[in-house]
């Protein structure tokens, strides 16, 4: 049984797959199994796959009917014979470094269910800023608060950076369709079991940005489908038998999430504005209170709690500061949602 296995599906990805492929050929740990998955690809990328096959024994290859990423990843989970998995794309790079260390960690580490790395993007010439905003972001989530207590700010696990415990992610039913991101949807119900997460500060993969990702094609990667992902998660999860729900952020981004809290039947109860043109207003047919009414407002109810859906930089920093001066516990009390 090799000591890791690596999940690597690819449709059509002849271009970028020999770049991936030898990234791990190059690891420091000799010990490993690449399971390619060949999602019916029509291009190079069978061939491809063969041929590297034929080179190395380490290399195994599944060919499918073409049916997505999902039915891709779970026939791959299936064949990894290691209890480790560790997840590639074909368009991204992995550093020689990255299996061995991130093993050792999970060795070291039987709490720890997944453990990621820090990232970096490339090409430079194609980083756009959202994107390099974005790797910031999750690259300064390092222990397993800091990744739950942002988790339902966006996904802060690169899928491509991750290695997790076969076992863990079997018991959970492998990878899903609700019709938003797979990752995301896995960190999520990890998260909601109890899973302990962590991140090896070190960039150790190299993660491609280019306009056919799947994040940028994929409708599943709508920012509705997010919202629609952590509604589903946050009904199930922080905000389970809360009296009242406040949302802090009536613009855009706090009224789509607030229409997807309703639709999980949650009890929203009104939502909080900076802008004095917005306050004494409604918003989905709940108030729109000013934040020093917060106090007031949260001693109404039993068990309420708050989201802060403000996307502006900074925004959650600063409302981060406020909440903390009024005595709610982030975590506890409130959770950033945007």
């Amino acid at each position: 049984m090799p000591a890791i296995s690596v999940l690597l599906p690819c449709y059509n990805a002849a271009t970028t797959l020999d770049e991936a492929l030898d990234s791990l050929a190059r690891q420091t740990l000799a010990d490993f199994e690449v399971i390619t998955v060949d999602d019916g690809s029509t291009d190079a990328t069978g061939a491809l796959l063969a041929a590297w096959a034929a080179a190395d024994s380490r290399f195994r290859v599944l060919s499918c009917p073409h049916r997505g990423i999902i039915p891709a990843l779970n026939a791959g989970l299936t064949a990894c014979h290691a209890p480790y998995v560790a997840r590639l794309d074909a368009d991204d790079r992995t550093l020689p470094t990255r299996l061995e260390k991130q093993a050792a960690y999970l060795d070291a580490h039987p709490e720890i269910a997944l453990v990621s790395c820090q990232v970096r993007g490339f090409p430079t010439s194609d980083m756009r800023r959202g994107f390099q905003i974005y790797l910031d972001w999750l690259n300064n989530l390092i222990a397993d608060a800091d990744i739950r207590r942002e988790i339902f700010v966006e996904s802060p696990l690169p899928h491509p950076s991750v290695a997790f415990r076969k076992a863990w992610v079997e018991r959970l039913g492998g990878y899903q369709e609700h019709g938003w991101p797979e990752d995301y949807d896995l960190w999520l119900r990890m998260y909601l079991t109890g899973a302990q997460f962590a991140k090896i500060p070190e960039v150790l993969v190299e993660w491609r940005e280019h306009p056919d990702r799947l994040t940028r094609t994929d409708r599943r990667y709508s920012v509705e489908n997010f919202l629609r992902a952590k509604a589903h998660y946050l009904a199930r999860g922080p905000l389970q038998n809360r009296d009242g729900v406040i949302l802090w952020g009536a613009g855009m981004i706090g009224r789509r999430l607030g229409k997807q809290l309703q639709r999980q039947n949650l009890p929203l109860k009104a939502y909080i504005e900076i802008n004095p043109h917005k306050i004494g207003g409604l918003c989905r047919s709940q108030p729109i209170i000013a934040p020093e009414e917060l106090l007031d407002w949260w001693g109404r109810y039993q068990n309420p709690a708050l989201l802060a859906a403000v996307s502006a930089r900074g925004a959650r920093e600063i409302i981060r500061q406020r909440l903390a001066e009024m005595g709610l516990v982030e975590g506890r009390d409130w959770w950033g949602a945007a």
